[in-house]
């Protein structure tokens, strides 16, 4: 029997009982938000709920250039949305089907992007500096038909047979990014939407394995936005007159939702950064009075360190979004120290739309946080906390599994029903793969991990992937990669290596050179362990704690 969910305002503080199957009583305990649900439209185009609101800003600049201080205001973005939606239409694109975003931060990406929900297609995101060989890997997979790039990483995509558009000075046998631009809107196609139709394909990991596409949608993407922004009390009380920084990159899954699609539906202006650098960040916030910043904790930590802050205005920031990976409370307060705005973390998973929970700050009637806390349960959602090996479901304080069940959750991935199936059960609740528990006060923390997946400053690293490429090495008989905990990145991989011989010559630095070559910076191994034997459970699978353990 499925639970009656209570109010958040009960005094059994969202704890709720069912009846077990055999008949007996036992005590089901769901989390849901401090904060009421809220109404969620989310049987619309995304586009068109990302616009609902920019008649009345229409001459606010939307977009800024950080490096050049082009702007485009939101009339000229939604404008251009139609433009590039007619321009994908003239280049073969049909609902459905698959654009590449190789790009690094800049105002191109967004416009693509929505012009992309306009059409009725898909994109999917990659990061720039990936290697030729993994680029293909995720553009083959998807189908991808065009790809929209920068000049310097065309030699990386000419074999794949697609399009290549850049929005920079084309390369021979590309095309300019005006074939999109310059288009008449008038010849924008009309497309019917369905809220389960996929319109964004990030890549991750999961909980395991190899990189999967992450199949979001019209209805997982809307919900997510209105679950973070919308409503009288929203978790994240973003004005119009708000200007925030885009320093994270556009094609991770916390950028994408949370900065540039958060922003254009409070229509708020967005300083887009192509790189990060901490003297031109300062520069941007005091240039454009930047109030709110979302960062990731290697740069808390780097602002916390820096003298250069003292040198800059940033009396304009009343806002701090910290997420991809846990804050310390030491780094915080030292942040703060240099800029005294308001701090808060979230959590999120690309499976699950993104956010799971945040901080409650940041709300228009905020409340009290925690330090380590990484907020409370967003609204319109639930969240249980289960024994990793009875599945039963954890009272307050008790660590276990974090699952989720919402409209913002994925569709599934991509072609791979067994990976879906694994992460999403037969309810409905999809499975985090990390520890956390829920306190008396509804706040969650993040404790452990039972997945796989490494962050390197918030950037996902399977370890299946680099063990694959390592046992391709003729030398090594066996490998394995783990976790290492590193102040900066937060985690970095190291390998544990067997060789294939007694006799076999293989030094670290080879073992790193190999790999480095095939992956992009964040996957490189910081260290390499030769090992006379990689430990395994009777039916294979790496016993990774009894490696980090070793660490």
């Amino acid at each position: 029997m499925s639970p009656t969910v209570v109010s958040p305002s009960d005094i059994v503080a969202n704890e709720v009982a069912s009846l077990s199957l055999n008949g007996g009583e036992k005590r089901e305990y769901i989390y849901r938000s401090k904060l009421p649900d809220i109404e969620i439209r989310n049987n619309q185009n995304l586009a068109s709920y990302c616009f609902e609101k920019v008649a009345d800003h229409l001459d606010r600049p939307a977009l800024i250039d950080g490096a050049t201080g082009k702007q485009y205001t939101f009339r000229e973005m939604e404008l251009l949305s139609r433009k590039i939606a007619a321009g994908l239409d003239k280049q073969g694109i049909a609902k459905g089907d698959v654009i590449a975003l190789l790009l690094h931060n800049c105002c191109e990406f967004p416009l693509v992007f929505l012009g992309s929900l306009v059409r009725g297609s898909i994109v999917t995101t990659a990061n720039p500096f990936y290697t030729p060989g993994e680029i293909a890997k995720q553009l083959n997979a998807c189908k991808a038909k065009v790809i929209v790039t920068m000049a310097a990483y065309v030699d990386k995509v000419r074999d794949l047979g697609c399009k290549i558009i850049t929005v920079d000075s084309p390369p021979e046998g590309c095309l300019p990014i005006t074939v999109l631009t310059e288009q008449d809107e008038k010849d924008c196609p009309v497309v019917e939407v369905d809220p389960d139709d996929v319109i964004a394909l990030p890549y991750s990991s999961g909980t395991t394995g190899l990189p999967k596409g992450v199949m979001l949608t019209h209805k997982s993407l809307i919900s997510s936005v209105a679950q973070q922004v919308d409503g009288e009390n929203p978790n994240l009380s973003f004005q119009s007159d708000d200007v925030m920084v885009c320093l994270l990159p556009m094609f991770h899954i916390y950028s994408l939702n949370s900065v540039l699609l958060c922003s254009f539906r409070v229509c708020s202006t967005l300083v887009i950064m192509a790189r990060y650098e901490i003297t031109a960040l300062l520069g941007l916030i005091q240039k454009y009075k930047v109030t709110i910043l979302p960062i990731v904790p290697p740069t808390v930590l780097a602002i916390s360190k820096s003298p250069l802050v003292t040198n800059y205005d940033v009396s304009s920031v009343r806002m701090v979004l910290c997420g991809a990976a846990p804050l310390g409370k030491e780094t915080e307060d030292a942040f703060i120290e240099k800029i005294p705005a308001k701090i808060g973390q979230g959590y999120g998973m690309t499976e699950a739309g993104p956010v799971l929970s945040m901080c409650l700050a940041f709300a228009k009637d905020p409340f009290p946080v925690k330090p380590g806390s990484c907020g409370t349960v967003v609204r319109n959602a639930e969240v249980k906390i289960v024994d990793t090996v009875t599945g039963v479901s954890l009272p307050h304080g008790q660590p276990g599994e974090m699952c989720i069940r919402g409209p913002q959750i994925m569709k599934g991935y991509l072609n791979d029903p067994e990976a879906t199936a694994n992460t999403i059960d037969k309810d409905g609740w999809l499975h985090t793969g990390d520890i956390a528990y829920i306190d008396q006060d509804e706040e969650v923390f993040i404790v452990d991990r039972v997945k796989e997946i490494i962050k390197f400053k918030g950037f996902q690293v399977p370890p299946a992937e680099l063990e694959a490429l390592l046992v391709s090495h003729p030398l090594i008989r066996a490998a394995a990669v783990v976790s290492k905990k590193d102040e900066a990145a937060g985690e970095v991989p190291v390998a544990f290596v067997v060789r294939a011989s007694e006799d076999t010559e293989l030094s670290e630095e080879e073992v790193k050179a190999f790999i480095a070559k095939q992956v992009v910076f964040y996957k490189k191994l910081h260290s390499v362990f030769f090992v006379d034997s990689i430990p395994v459970n009777p039916s294979g699978k790496i016993l990774r704690k009894i490696l980090r353990d070793r660490l």
